[in-house]
C-alpha cells in the first residue's frame, strides 16, 4: 500500500484516521499532469497551518494494464477508497480543468451535488460547463472559476481564516 502524504494531505489507497475536531475535504477534479500548476499543492499549502486533512484519490503506483472493472482488486480499492473519503469528507471540492473531461469528477460532481458537501471550480472552456452551472443553481452549489476564488470558498465553508 502506498504512504504518500504532503504534511496535510493523504494520497489514494492510503489508510487514514480522522483526528478530533478535523475538517476532512476530498479533492475530486480534473487530473492533468501537464498542467502549469499542481491545484491539489496549491490547497494543501493554503491549508497547511489549519487542522484540515485532504484527500487526494491521486495514485501514483497506477499501472495502466489494472482492468476497470468492479471484480480487478486495485480498481475496486482505489474507487471504493474515493467512495469512503467522500462520505466522510466535510467538503467535496471538484475542479473542473478546461484541458480535461474528467467523467469521473463529473460522476463524483453527481453524487454530491445534492448533499450540500460540494464546492465546485469551472472556469470558462470546461466542454460541460452549462450542464455544471445548471446543476450549481438548481442544487445551490457554490461554484467558483478560479482556484484562488475556490480557496478563499474552502476556507469560508470551513469556518477558517481567510
Amino acid at each position: 500500500m502506498e504512504s504518500i502524504s504532503i504534511s496535510n494531505m493523504i494520497f489514494a489507497p492510503a489508510n487514514f484516521s480522522v483526528q478530533s475536531n478535523q475538517k476532512v475535504v476530498f479533492l475530486a477534479g480534473s487530473i492533468d499532469k501537464n498542467a502549469a500548476t499542481d491545484w491539489h499543492s496549491q490547497i494543501a499549502n493554503s491549508l497547511a497551518a489549519y487542522n484540515v486533512l485532504l484527500l487526494n484519490p491521486t495514485r501514483y503506483s497506477w499501472d495502466s494494464s489494472w482492468k476497470l472493472t468492479a471484480d480487478d482488486p486495485q480498481f475496486s480499492e482505489q474507487v471504493n477508497w474515493e467512495l469512503r473519503s467522500m462520505e466522510l469528507a466535510d467538503l467535496v471540492v471538484v475542479n473542473f480543468l478546461p484541458t480535461a473531461q474528467s467523467p469521473i469528477s463529473l460522476l463524483e460532481f453527481g453524487l454530491y451535488a445534492q448533499s450540500g458537501k460540494a464546492l465546485v471550480c469551472c472556469p470558462e472552456g470546461f466542454w460541460k460547463k452549462g450542464n455544471v452551472d445548471i446543476v450549481c443553481r438548481r442544487y445551490q452549489v457554490q461554484q467558483t472559476t478560479c482556484i484562488a476564488d475556490l480557496i478563499a470558498t474552502i476556507k469560508t465553508k470551513l469556518g477558517v481564516a481567510v
